[in-house]
């Protein structure tokens, strides 16, 4: 599929806007792996190709497993993700989905068990940015290279 415009050269303001978010999580108390957890499988839900490449070099790079990566779209069906990870990948999944249900009280409240107010408005913020970057990939067709 060939990519239809770049979207950094025609918005370049809007663009680095994003990238400010994303640096600022970056370095924010996220733990790098929840963070790229966030991203990929966020990605996998909104099939982004582009996004699903990106960030699992990005995570193997920083020490993830490939075998955790390969089994992060069946994370339900494994033992080998954290009771934190878990519940990270829970919220990525419903807020991604917006559209079902959103976040459920059920997971809010699950999350509090783990994780700090600040914490949980920072993997909130991570979840939105990885959909922003997916529909800006997508809707572009960004290519893997």
């Amino acid at each position: 599929m060939a990519q239809r415009f770049n979207i950094r050269e025609l918005a370049p303001k809007a663009y680095e806007k994003i990238f400010t978010l994303e640096d600022y999580l970056k370095h924010s108390e996220l733990d790098p792996v929840h963070f790229e957890l966030i991203k990929i499988r966020g990605s996998q839900i909104n099939g982004c190709a582009f996004c699903i490449d990106k960030h699992t070099k990005d995570a193997l790079n920083i020490g993830e497993t490939p075998r955790r990566i390969f089994l992060l779209d069946a994370w339900k069906e494994t033992g080998l993700f954290t009771d934190e990870e878990r519940i990270i990948l829970a919220m990525t999944e419903e807020i991604t989905l917006i559209q079902n249900q959103g976040l459920t009280e059920a997971t809010y409240q699950e999350a509090k068990k783990y994780f700090s107010d600040q914490y949980i408005a920072h993997i909130i913020m991570a979840i939105v940015t990885i959909n922003a970057w997916n529909r800006i990939a997508i809707s572009s067709r960004m290519d893997v290279k």
